[in-house]
């Protein structure tokens, strides 16, 4: 009893701890995203939280416990549901409690909701489709091809947003009067850096930590007999944290902008860097790498584009709107539970 006790009291200080390491990991993000201006700043956070996942996953991979080879797909889809329905969701419905109608610029929107509609297809659901090899699994070449493929899209994209159209990533210019962090003076260069650092310290940390707690998840999981891809998704959640924090925090301050800017630069950036990275690590090692959904989840996918596709069409959004991706989300979640 007393050794059952000490335990939730650390899972517990755990949680804690985690906590503030998103609170002070979103702070110094937007801390840089001042400095750097929009749409480097949102890009600071996705790409830093992208990169220790990859190492998070890299590591479990080659520790070769039982289903890691799944590891990848579960997380990677997992991040995409999460980031299309329950973070955007979640920011559509809490800035239209509070502001009845936002605005953002679409032209953006779809263009990041086009690129990350090609990628999901070609990592998750061709492994399906292909022929070559039976299941849910690429031949080596084909496994090869889809992280080239993925990698280059990622890079079309960044250069899109960052340098050619840069324009359609910037809030609109009433929007800009109204946030008082556009007029606001930008912080120090010693300033940006000392936070550059602390936003990779407290980054490490909500990774390290929710590696930690995994196992107490997994034992919950096992416990409550629910399959094994709940584990993937309640780690991905944790790891979205800080994400999913700073994109709630703008929506309520009336940029969803900047939000739709981070979620979908998130969910991009989990596949455009995770999934070269793993495949190059997995053909290197031989490390086996299964990354095809099942049926069922790829009609949640592919609901999930179209629903996003409509609410993205024509850069307003309303509480409704979050309300259906919001029901969305829970379905996936659902269903992830009783399949």
């Amino acid at each position: 009893m007393t050794n059952l006790l000490s335990q939730t009291w650390f899972i517990v200080l755990m949680g804690v701890t985690l906590i503030g390491a998103v609170l002070s990991a979103v702070h110094h993000a937007e801390v840089i995203a001042h400095k750097t201006g929009e749409p480097y700043g949102t890009l600071v956070l996705s790409i830093s939280v992208t990169i220790i996942e990859v190492s998070l996953i890299i590591a479990m991979m080659l520790a070769g416990h039982e289903g890691s080879e799944f590891i990848a797909r579960d997380a990677v889809f997992a991040t995409v549901m999460i980031v299309i329905n329950g973070v955007v969701g979640l920011c559509i419905f809490m800035g239209g409690l509070k502001h009845h109608e936002m605005a953002f610029r679409n032209e953006g929107t779809n263009s990041a909701l086009g690129v990350l509609t090609a990628m999901a297809t070609f990592i998750l659901v061709m492994p399906m489709v292909t022929v070559s090899t039976p299941g849910p699994d690429f031949t080596k070449s084909q496994l090869a091809f889809a992280g080239i493929a993925s990698f280059a899209l990622y890079g079309a994209f960044l250069f899109f947003q960052t340098v050619s159209h840069r324009d359609y990533y910037l809030p609109k210019a009433v929007d800009k009067k109204l946030d008082s962090k556009i007029h606001a003076e930008g912080p120090s260069n010693l300033k940006t850096t000392i936070s550059a650092l602390l936003l990779l310290v407290s980054l490490a940390i909500v990774v390290g930590l929710a590696e930690a707690l995994s196992p107490a998840i997994e034992a919950g999981v096992k416990a409550a007999g629910a399959p094994k891809t709940v584990v993937g998704i309640a780690i991905a959640m944790l790891v979205l944290l800080p994400e999913g924090y700073a994109a709630v925090r703008a929506a309520r301050a009336n940029r969803l902008q900047s939000s739709l800017n981070l979620a979908l630069g998130s969910a991009l950036a989990s596949i455009g860097l995770t999934i070269p990275t793993v495949a190059a690590i997995a053909i290197f090692f031989n490390l086996p790498l299964s990354l095809g959904i099942s049926s069922l989840n790829m009609t949640l996918m592919y609901l999930s584009f179209f629903i996003g596709a409509l609410t993205l069409a024509i850069g307003r959004t309303t509480l409704l709107q979050g309300v259906v991706h919001l029901i969305i989300f829970f379905e996936y979640l659902f269903l992830s539970l009783v399949p």
